[in-house]
């Protein structure tokens, strides 16, 4: 459960997991006492980081004892398996669930996800002045190029686009999403997915006893 109320302790006794893309944040999350760190790793849709996940978990293993969650391009069983191999207890999903049918999300925003690869999400602070993860086709469609995107600064949609697509709400069409896409093909109900990842999540840890049982014989 997590506690809105940022990083004050939950009277109601639920837990506090922050998002942190660095180890400062990390620090700084720990010293004020939260339950759970969420690792928003490189690729991540949304407001994303840029470190890979594989020193990032280690690094933050290291001085925080408590739970882990790792976020960052995870859309099937396998990336969980992968995610908790790394040292995380747990997986942060976000993009994946986009495409199931109770999300709320338009018929365009899940057909630009299906039709997308990892090549197609672009990282910038244009947007918000945060750093993010968008749908390349989604900027494009507002008239966003990529001289606009590189921009360190927050854009300013009244000044650099035009009258008629100033006037749309843009985070309506700008879509976030994750290089997760690259393994996204279809539009299922939550309940089909989640056993979709279990299945998958089972399948991967059978292969890794496979390769205990390979490697330990030849040790």
């Amino acid at each position: 459960m997590l506690c809105l109320n940022w990083l004050k302790p939950c009277s109601y006794g639920g837990l506090v997991w922050h998002d942190v893309i660095k180890k400062r944040h990390a620090e700084k999350a720990a010293e004020a006492g939260v339950d759970g760190l969420i690792l928003v790793s490189a690729g991540a849709g949304g407001h994303a980081g840029t470190l890979n996940p594989m020193p990032f978990v280690q690094e933050i293993r290291g001085f925080f004892k408590k739970t882990i969650l790792l976020a960052g391009c995870i859309s099937n069983g396998a990336d969980i398996a992968s995610a908790m191999q790394m040292g995380a207890d747990f997986a942060w999903i976000g993009t994946r669930f986009i495409n199931t049918t109770e999300s709320r999300a338009s018929d365009g925003y899940r057909e630009m996800i299906i039709a997308s690869g990892a090549s197609d999400i672009v990282h910038t602070a244009a947007v918000s002045g945060v750093p993010a993860n968008f749908l390349r086709p989604s900027l494009e469609a507002m008239g966003i190029t990529q001289e606009m995107w590189d921009q360190k600064a927050q854009m300013d949609f009244g000044k650099e686009m035009d009258a008629a697509k100033a006037e749309a709400k843009a985070w309506k069409t700008l879509w976030s999403a994750g290089q997760g896409v690259t393994t996204i093909h279809d539009n299922v109900p939550v309940a089909e997915l989640i056993n979709r990842l279990k299945a998958e999540f089972i399948q991967a840890l059978e292969k890794q006893v496979k390769l205990l049982e390979r490697y330990s014989t030849t040790a």
